[in-house]
């Protein structure tokens, strides 16, 4: 139970960056926490945290650091995003778009 305290102590300090009366807690879920933004001001709509992640946050020696990050990364795409999620998902391409740039150059003939 101490675990979850700490995880969610560590979602509010992050989520502490924007006003207050915009944010609502809404996770029912096990693994994630989330939050919903109400807000005529952000674009900014949901905000997802992965309670696995958190918990690698807990221990980590650069905690500190890692958070002052996230809170400067949501205030910034409170603006632009309609979510936001730690950790990112992370998109892959297409093989042939991933192509190294040595072999780039070499087929561009410079």
């Amino acid at each position: 139970m101490n675990r979850k305290l700490d995880e969610n102590r560590i979602a509010e300090e992050i989520v502490s960056v924007l006003p207050a009366g915009v944010l609502r807690a809404c996770s029912a879920e096990r693994e994630t926490i989330c939050y919903a933004v109400r807000s005529d001001r952000f674009k900014l709509r949901a905000i997802s945290f992965s309670r696995a992640s958190l918990r690698r946050l807990l221990e980590d020696p650069a905690r500190s650091v890692k958070i002052e990050y996230l809170q400067r990364d949501l205030l910034a795409s409170a603006g632009r995003r309609a979510d936001f999620r730690y950790p990112r998902l992370v998109r892959f391409s297409a093989p042939s778009l991933r192509r190294p740039l040595a072999l780039s150059v070499a087929m561009a003939g410079v």
